[in-house]
């Protein structure tokens, strides 16, 4: 178990060194959250919508385009560097590499998502409410769900001519469960609600998360092997 805990460890350690190296994927996904809440901002009329009862869903589409454009990268440098080809063929098992490659992807997400709420709450004048732990823990069940099915995704789609072109149409119709309860939490404790409003679209959050670790660990030997 040591072992193998290791393994994943190294992974997660290798893509976190070469992100710091090349901060390719943080600065893209950090500069379209920082636009994407600009343009927001500027295109809502605040005579007819008050911007408070729109934020949520407008922080996680946030989120999840701007994953998407980190995630879509994740086996690029590594494919050009030959490391990839050198990691499916070490000893190392492939559901290690999967929640390796998963976790790195996990921590950018979730700095990227703590960065739109930041940016959110400065253009739109939200406030965190008395629960600042309950929407941290709602934004890192929603982005760990989010890496784990973008990351198994991002491995079919790189063997494929349309590449980053597909990942899209394949993640997006299996995010709407984190869309919907991570806004609808998000929502409520912007508004000052308590957590026990909450508690059950965190459970379902954490359940999706951990559907979609076991799934994407399970069928990745076989997306990368194909």
């Amino acid at each position: 178990m040591s072992q193998y805990l290791a393994q994943v460890q190294a992974i997660i350690a290798k893509d976190l060194l070469l992100e710091l190296r090349t901060r390719e994927r943080l600065v893209s996904m950090g500069a379209f959250a920082v636009l994407a809440a600009v343009l927001f901002n500027y295109s809502i009329d605040r005579a007819l919508v008050r911007p408070q009862d729109i934020a949520a869903g407008l922080i996680w589409m946030t989120i999840v385009f701007g994953g998407l454009l980190g995630l879509g990268r994740t086996f690029h440098l590594d494919s050009e560097a030959g490391a990839l080809q050198g990691i499916l063929l070490s000893p190392v098992p492939m559901d290690a590499v999967f929640l390796g490659k998963a976790l790195s992807n996990f921590v950018l997400l979730y700095l990227v998502a703590l960065l739109v709420v930041g940016v959110f709450m400065l253009f739109f004048g939200l406030e965190l409410g008395g629960n600042p732990g309950a929407l941290a823990l709602v934004l890192g069940l929603g982005a760990l769900g989010f890496v784990a099915l973008g990351t198994l995704f991002t491995a079919v789609s790189s063997g494929t001519r349309m590449g980053e072109t597909l990942l899209p149409i394949l993640v997006f119709p299996l995010l709407v469960p984190v869309v919907i309860y991570g806004a609808g939490a998000t929502s409520r404790l912007l508004s000052g609600r308590p957590v026990s409003e909450i508690a059950g679209n965190i459970r379902m959050l954490a359940a999706f998360a951990l559907v979609a670790l076991v799934t994407g660990a399970t069928l990745f030997r076989f997306v990368v092997e194909d």
